[in-house]
């Protein structure tokens, strides 16, 4: 596998920027954030890890190592139950404001950004190879518009053995690609191999991988002894339109409300309700081919439906649909 391309050197150079994200479909950049920020929320997400289970008792917190007795993954609702406590934290939500991202964003982007409200934490567990996040793009969650960008970045120092991500460079100036569903990011993965494509390094804390939602991706297996503990945080101009879905918070049911309760300041809530957002309605063809093999899948007793059934029952809007892959899990 190749290393990424160091785009460090750009930082303060928009045009630059805009023309290495055109040719390449992403940005690796180091050191782009303040490293005792990012340890500050480790901790904090640290000790509610800790209390799931998801941490070993007999290190701190900030070492990151995983206890497998508390092995869980998206969407079961044991890992919901502590992504809904951590959701709750302020300074998860702040750290998508930085300047330091914000300022790259209008250099390379030429306008006023909007950070998705939406945050997702990403916990990867070791030794559990098969639930490594499979490979996909993020526009069909996204959606409003295809310049849409995802900044990665660890919480912990993140070399190859932890499992950081690896991207597919180039493969964001198409369509969205043939898939099948998987157990990773989404509940898809697509198949094709992109052989000679692949790209990834050791991260730092403090580093960030930004990518467009257009580019192919996958996790690297997980084979240390840590807890992956990595945030997703995403931009767009606010003159493109918006997919609504993301102003809401991951691992619902949550409301903003819930979220802002115990929060010291009120400056950076309900942001996206100040600004005149063109709203996109949400496309749901992709969900659609995903949930209907899901449940031509499980139907035939096939265990690889249940990871998209486990995240129709815990995000779809509609009840019946709820109840039909809730019945079939539990045929499962």
């Amino acid at each position: 596998m190749r290393p990424f391309t160091d785009s460090t050197d750009l930082v303060q150079d928009g045009e630059a920027l805009a023309e290495r994200m055109r040719r390449d479909g992403y940005l690796f950049l180091r050191g782009l954030m303040p490293a005792d920020a990012i340890r500050d929320l480790q901790r904090q997400i640290g000790v509610i890890a800790l209390d799931a289970g998801w941490l070993r008792r007999d290190a701190p917190v900030d070492q990151a190592i995983a206890d497998q007795d508390g092995f869980c993954v998206d969407p079961d609702p044991t890992y919901l139950a502590t992504l809904r406590q951590i959701n709750r934290l302020e300074d998860y939500h702040r750290l998508k404001h930085h300047p330091a991202l914000i300022g790259l964003f209008e250099r390379m982007l030429g306008g006023e950004i909007l950070p998705h409200p939406r945050v997702l934490m990403r916990n990867i567990f070791p030794a559990r190879e098969d639930f490594t996040t499979k490979a996909h793009q993020d526009y069909p969650n996204v959606q409003g518009t295809t310049e849409v960008y995802t900044a990665w970045m660890p919480l912990i120092d993140c070399p190859m053995e932890t499992g950081p991500l690896q991207v597919a460079e180039g493969t964001h100036t198409g369509e969205v690609y043939d898939f099948d569903i998987g157990t990773g990011a989404g509940g898809i993965e697509i198949t094709n191999g992109f052989q000679d494509r692949w790209v990834s390094g050791p991260f730092s804390v403090g580093d960030v991988l930004i990518f467009h939602s257009l580019l192919v991706h996958k996790g690297v297996p997980n084979r240390g002894h840590h807890l992956r503990m990595s945030m997703d945080v995403r931009y767009q101009r606010a003159d493109l339109p918006f997919n609504p879905d993301n102003a809401n918070a991951d691992g619902q049911p949550l409301a903003w409300e819930d979220i802002y309760a115990g929060w010291r300041s009120d400056a950076l809530q309900y942001y996206w309700r100040k600004l005149p957002l063109i709203e996109a309605a949400f496309d749901p063809r992709w969900f659609d081919k995903r949930d209907d093999r899901a449940f031509a899948l499980a139907e035939a007793g096939d265990a690889r439906a249940k990871s998209v059934l486990q995240r129709i029952v815990a995000r779809d809007s509609d009840p019946a649909k709820r109840n039909r892959a809730q019945a079939l899990l539990d045929a499962l």
